[in-house]
Order: structure tokens, then C-alpha cells, then sequence
């Protein structure tokens, strides 16, 4: 077996493939170069600088594996890589202490004001009144997030004698408290906490999360922590909210836009502590996801389970043939009922009737955990992961199967506990292609799962659908299609409008109030 290294990794992690293969390190490689000589190669590792293109796949024709020593994979085409049966792996969890201590370090010089003091002591200045800070022991820390990196935070907190609550729809409660974290609201954090730290993904829900409405709602003197994704944070709302004084202090390590430019309004602040981006930049992170990645190659080339892969994980070729063209509707389902799910999830349970229930579907439950947990959560969730952490958030998946069929040859539902009820989803193939949500929380319907969906219980009587019309007509908001289901509740009907953009928030206010609606929900499938 050879392996080819073409970044500059750490050392530690060359020496561990070195005992196991074959492994020449050439970097700066140009893709001619790249090309020319892949084809001799078993695995690849690189970093951010190697692009692994189509080009360089159709190549590689040894290629068993790509191993990325760090978090993203942009730089790989993983579809493709796929498709040729390359494993493509990363290592999510080499940076998590360094992303954790950079958390506190900025949170500890946040109170104490420690950059602004060491400034002014380069400047031949003695001024201690000047830079009076305040004590971390008995204030109440607010995560946003409790992934790997936010739980971490949580531990180092606690120890520091803090009181601790977190928001993550996906942490079971009595696993948080086990911890001794409170789990709250998002409103309960913003009115409580005397520090906010973001620990979430960049996604179109977490965008400008904290904003100027936000902001009014927090406790006079708040100090925020941002070590996770640039652009969750309004900036040009943070820095009036630092300027006049409802916000006391903020630190800041990613941007909206990085590098960050003059522009930014953040660079313009006093009570401001700023790093470009240092979160992973130590040098046992370096090292970390360098021995990660190699120990990961390892356990590829050597046929081993590999816990890290971003990929999907190989199956029995009779197996995909009859599940793969249920995955990616086993995706948009779980995406659309962790929507649609209100309060915190215990359990999920999907049910397989028919043909379908005939052949091992473990990789469509994960399918289904895949879509529920990507909207919301920080790490990169895929099939070799999904089940772990959602068993770390105390969620419990089951699979109930039969062969019965009521009015289809195959159904999927997926059912949602949570701590203020269920909602389920259900789903199947017409002509094993064409992709329909037959049911929605009981209620009978036939919706292709694709883009923005408007989703809205309501009474039964004239004029609501009209209505809604109107309002996106008068909004530019095309519809691209439209139905009402009839459900088990006399008197009650379900709305689901498939619209081209999204629905600004003030558009869906209007929505809701209209009388005789019962809700609104905008879903996103595509995102």
C-alpha cells in the first residue's frame, strides 16, 4: 500500500502511516502533477491547498481513500469520490479542545479586559480604575449549541463556578442535567445570561441569530462570545449595541466576511476583544487531526470500520439497489418533521411497511437521523456519525416494520417524540422515482419534497387558502403549488403551498394571524 501526503501535515501523523505503508510526502504539487502520479497511490492525505477534483478521481485508479487532516472538505469532490467508492474522511474532533480553551480564553479576557490593559501598558500608561473588570464565579454562562466544542465550554464553566444553561433542541434534558447544565429557551438565555457563547452552525436558520431584536431582550451588561461561525451574529447590529452600552463586551473570533476588512464595523469598537480566526490554531490541533486522519487511513486500507468518513459507508450491492432510491427521501422526511417538532426530541421511531420492510434498512434510519440533525447542529453530520451523536443527545431510534400495506406498495413514517407530543411524517416512491410526502401529522396529502414549504394547519372554512394567497401574491412570492389535506379532527385541514423563495418572517407573521389558522411553518428541503 502507498500513500501520498501532498500538505504539510504534522510530522506525528506521517510517522504513523510510515510504521503501517509506503508513504512519500510531495507538496506544492500542481494538479498536472497531481494527476500524473496519483494513479500509483492507495490513499491521499491533504489539507485545504490540494483540490481533489473530478480530474484527479478519474485518475486515481488505486485510490481507496482520502483523508482531509481538519474539519471541511470543500476541497474534495465528495460526490464523485463516492461514486468511484473512495472513502473520504476527515478529523472533527482534533480541534475540539483547542476551539474549547480559545472559548474561555476569550471569555476570561473579555471580563477582565486584559487586551485593552496590555495596549495601554505599551503605551507607558498605569491606569487600573480604567479597566475594572467583573468575576466569572456565580454568573449565569448561556450556550447556544451544546455540541462537542459546547459541552465542552460547559465543563470548563462549571469548574469556574458557573451556573450554566444551554439551548440545543437536540440535547436530551436529563442528559444535560446529568451534566448540570440547565436546558432552556432561547428567550430564557438572552433574559438570564450574564455571558452568551454561540457554539452552532452557519445555517440559513442560525443566520443573523442575534440581532438587534435579540440584543433588546438580553440583560443590561451582557458580554458575548463568538468562537463557531461568522455571519450567526449581525455585526452591524452587535457594534451598536457595544456602542451604546446594552451589550458591556463581546469577543469575536470569526467574521461574516473573513478575512475581516476595514469595513467591518466590529474593527471600530472599544469594548471589543478580536482574533482572526484562531479557534484550531495550536499546535496540538495541528497534531491532533494529523494523527487522527492517518489513524483513520489505517483502519480503511486495512477493511476496519472508519468512524470519521463523511461518505457513505459501503453496503451489500442487492441491499443499495432497493433502498438508494429511498435515501434522499428519507433525508427531506427527517428534515421536515425535526421542522415541524415542537419541544425537545426524545425519540425517534421509523416505520417501514411493505417491500421495503423486507430488506436491512439501518442506512435509511440514518438517512432519516442525517436530515433531522444537519439543519441545526455544528459538526458535520453524515452517515457514519448521525447515530452517535444522536445517541450523545439522548435520543433513542427504533425501527418498527411490517409487510402490511394500506393504499401503498411501500411507506416510510417517521415518528417524532418530544417532551410535548409526536409528529410524523410519512413518505413514498410513485414508479420508484418520483418522491411524495403522503402524510403530514395525520393528515392525508401528496407533496413532492423539494424547496421552500409553507405549511399551515387550519380550520375548515372558506376563504383561509384564498387569503394566503393574496398575501404572498402581494408579497412577489410565487407559488409553484398548492393542496389542503383532510386529516382524522373534523373541522381541521392542512395547508401545504410549495412557494420559489423564501418567506420573510414578517410575511409568515401575516400568515398566522389570519383567523381561523392554526400555524404557520416554513421548511426549507433543499437547504
Amino acid at each position: 500500500m502507498k500513500v501520498l501526503v501532498s500538505d504539510a501535515v504534522a510530522q506525528s501523523g506521517v510517522e504513523l502511516l510510515q510504521k503501517e505503508f509506503n508513504v512519500d510526502v510531495k507538496v506544492n504539487l500542481d494538479p498536472a502533477e497531481l494527476i500524473k502520479i496519483i494513479p500509483e497511490y492507495d490513499a491521499l492525505v491533504v489539507r485545504s491547498e490540494t483540490k481533489v477534483t473530478k480530474e484527479v478521481l478519474e485518475a486515481a485508479a488505486n485510490l481507496k481513500v482520502i483523508g482531509r487532516a481538519g474539519v471541511g472538505v470543500d476541497n474534495i469532490d465528495v460526490e464523485f469520490a463516492t461514486k468511484k467508492g473512495v472513502i473520504v474522511l476527515n478529523a472533527p474532533e482534533g480541534n475540539t479542545i483547542a476551539a474549547t480553551e480559545h472559548t474561555m480564553a476569550m471569555m476570561l479576557a473579555l471580563a477582565r479586559n486584559i487586551p485593552q490593559a496590555h495596549a495601554s501598558m505599551k503605551n507607558k500608561e498605569w491606569k487600573r480604575s480604567k479597566f475594572m473588570g467583573v468575576e466569572m464565579r456565580g454568573k449565569t454562562l448561556g450556550i447556544l449549541g451544546l455540541g462537542r466544542i459546547g459541552t465542552g465550554v460547559a465543563k470548563r464553566a462549571l469548574a469556574m463556578e458557573m451556573k450554566v444553561m444551554a439551548y440545543d433542541p437536540f440535547m436530551n434534558a436529563e442528559r444535560a442535567e446529568e451534566l448540570g447544565i440547565k436546558v432552556a429557551e432561547i428567550d430564557e438565555i438572552l433574559t438570564k445570561a450574564d455571558f452568551i457563547t454561540l457554539h452552532l452552525p452557519k445555517t440559513p436558520q442560525t443566520i443573523n441569530m442575534l440581532n438587534k431584536e435579540s440584543f433588546a431582550k438580553m440583560k443590561k451588561g451582557v458580554r458575548i462570545v463568538n468562537c463557531a461561525r461568522g455571519g450567526v451574529i449581525n455585526e452591524v447590529d452587535l457594534a451598536e449595541a457595544l456602542k451604546d452600552g446594552t451589550v458591556a463586551g463581546a469577543a469575536i473570533d470569526v467574521f461574516a466576511k473573513e478575512p475581516a476588512g476595514p469595513d467591518n464595523p466590529l474593527l471600530d469598537v472599544d469594548n471589543i476583544v478580536l482574533t482572526p480566526h484562531l479557534g484550531a490554531s495550536t499546535a496540538e490541533a495541528q497534531v491532533g487531526v494529523a494523527v487522527d486522519v492517518a489513524e483513520g487511513i489505517i483502519k480503511a486500507l486495512n477493511g476496519e470500520p472508519v468512524t470519521t468518513a463523511v461518505n457513505m459507508a459501503p453496503i451489500p450491492a442487492h441491499v443499495l439497489e432497493t433502498i438508494q432510491p429511498y435515501l434522499n427521501l428519507a433525508e427531506k422526511m427527517g428534515c421536515l418533521a425535526v421542522h415541524l417538532a415542537d419541544g425537545r426530541i426524545n425519540a425517534v421511531e421509523v416505520e417501514y411497511n411493505g417491500e421495503i420492510s423486507e430488506v436491512d434498512t439501518k442506512m435509511l434510519t440514518t438517512g432519516v437521523i442525517k436530515g433531522m440533525l444537519n439543519p441545526i447542529l455544528q459538526e458535520k453530520i453524515n452517515y457514519v456519525n448521525a447515530p452517535g451523536l444522536a445517541k450523545a443527545r439522548g435520543i433513542k431510534i427504533k425501527e418498527v416494520k411490517s409487510q402490511e400495506i394500506d393504499n401503498f406498495a411501500d411507506l416510510i413514517t417517521v415518528n417524532v417524540h418530544t417532551d410535548k407530543g409526536l409528529k410524523s411524517v410519512s413518505g413514498t416512491l410513485f414508479g420508484r422515482e418520483e418522491q411524495r410526502i403522503v402524510k403530514i401529522n395525520g393528515f392525508r396529502v401528496d407533496v413532492e419534497p423539494n424547496g421552500w414549504l409553507l405549511i399551515g394547519p387550519h380550520s375548515n372554512r372558506p376563504g383561509i387558502v384564498g387569503k394566503i394567497g393574496t398575501i404572498l401574491g402581494e408579497e412577489q412570492i410565487n407559488i409553484a403549488g398548492m393542496q389542503v389535506g383532510r386529516g382524522d379532527i373534523a373541522g381541521t385541514n392542512i395547508m401545504v403551498v410549495n412557494v420559489e423563495t423564501d418567506v420573510p418572517t414578517p410575511v409568515l407573521l401575516k400568515i398566522k394571524a389570519i383567523d381561523g389558522m392554526l400555524g404557520a411553518q416554513l421548511v426549507n428541503l433543499n437547504a
